[in-house]
């Protein structure tokens, strides 16, 4: 079975074309820039000999043109690896959220309608996301369109961790509790684990990119993670604010800001931009550290310490911590990330190796042999999670 997945960004696109259950990757694609005129960069990838296209300067207006240029590819004789467009039979979006829908779904009118919902919860994505299956609908109107949201993974969180302490009936009206993001991620660990330990009990999964969250994973399932009910809370972000005291934006309305100028500040201005007044890059973060300037080591202190904390709690709701696991732009990247929390987290018998740290293998073991707790750094791969979800869902 061919599924492609899609996984859609403000901007962006990304494409991945999968064998299923064999999970062999036929093509990749990246669109940048969607909504120029004629600045678009386009890069598509055959896998089977690695044939590549790269393109610059590419009228990508909506996103109907650059998912038109991956399906040409596809079906290209110079780059295809398709015949016919009937051969994709299904299509995985990483979808993010849905008002009642928190598994993997059917792209039916009601799930679309859910994610029209909840669109003041995750704007960013639920917009763009709706707009791309629309295109789709469009252009492959008989292939199976099929969401993995986002909280598909967090399912088993048990109800007491995840509700918050308001009134019950807004839980019961209007949905408001933790219902945790990247799932995908998460999961995609949990299997790795899984497949390669033969166990996933008392993990911590920190996923550390332009946005961050941690899960606590026992026995293969989620059992807690950082985000809330939207994609603000939790470990601050690269410029969103994490968890904050809710009562700061009543004070602020009063003090006569406006719900857009606050929200803008929380989700554009906050996090490491927010208080270094550098960058939201944690890379230019830390060199601007380096060179002297307060406010950007403040900054990363700050997240080494959300980081921390976090992890600390975790460990104590799963009763241990046996692996850390480490993923995510920064999480897989960053050596200096990696060895600070590590060495915060001595007292729980955390060691790592400073050599298997700074190699360049991407997918590793950086703990030291004689460590309590195995430490990984192992490369995220949502879109695997998305198609092994759809092939389920469709088998």
């Amino acid at each position: 079975m061919n599924i492609l997945v899609c996984n859609v960004g403000s901007t962006s696109l990304k494409f991945k074309l999968y064998e299923m259950p064999q999970e062999t990757v036929m093509a990749q694609a990246y669109v940048e820039r969607v909504g120029s005129a004629d600045n678009g960069i386009y890069t598509y990838t055959r896998w089977s000999d690695h044939t590549k296209v790269e393109r610059t300067q590419v009228a990508v207006p909506t996103y109907t043109e650059g998912i038109q240029l991956f399906l040409d590819s596809l079906l290209s004789e110079e780059t295809g690896c398709l015949t016919e467009i009937a051969q994709i039979e299904a299509i995985g979006f990483k979808t993010v959220l849905s008002k009642g829908h928190y598994g993997v779904h059917r792209l039916t009118e009601e799930v679309l309608q859910g994610m029209e919902d909840y669109m003041a919860v995750a704007p960013a994505h639920n917009g763009p996301y709706l707009e791309a299956i629309r295109v789709f609908e469009k252009l492959l109107p008989d292939v199976e369109r099929i969401g993995s949201f986002e909280t598909a993974f967090h399912q088993t969180i048990p109800l007491s961790e995840s509700l918050y302490a308001i009134p019950y009936e807004w839980y019961e009206k209007y949905g408001i509790r933790r219902l945790g993001y990247h799932g995908a991620s998460h999961g995609h660990i949990a299997a790795m684990l899984l497949s390669r330990e033969g166990e996933a009990d008392k993990v911590v999964s920190c996923h550390l990119g332009g946005s961050c969250s941690l899960c606590a994973i026992d026995n293969g399932k989620s059992l807690n993670n950082s985000f809330g009910f939207s994609l603000q809370a939790g470990v601050f972000h690269n410029s969103r604010v994490g968890d904050m005291d809710a009562y700061i934006i009543p004070f602020l309305l009063k003090e006569g800001m406006s719900i857009d100028e606050i929200t803008h500040g929380l989700e554009k201005n906050s996090g490491l931009l927010g208080i270094s007044g550098v960058s939201n890059d944690l890379r230019l973060v830390e060199e601007a550290a380096a060179g002297g300037h307060e406010r950007a080591a403040l900054a990363v202190e700050m997240f080494i310490n959300s980081l921390v904390s976090h992890i600390g709690a975790y460990t104590a709701q799963l009763g241990g911590l046996k692996q850390l696991v480490f993923t995510g732009g920064i999480g897989e990247n960053s050596v200096s990330v990696r060895r600070r929390v590590c060495e915060r987290l001595a007292f729980l018998g955390v060691k790592l190796s400073p050599e298997r740290n700074e190699s360049a293998q991407k997918d590793k073991i950086i703990s030291a042999d004689d460590s309590r707790v195995k430490v990984h750094v192992i490369p995220a791969n949502e879109e695997l999670g998305i198609a092994r979800n759809v092939f389920q869902l469709v088998k």
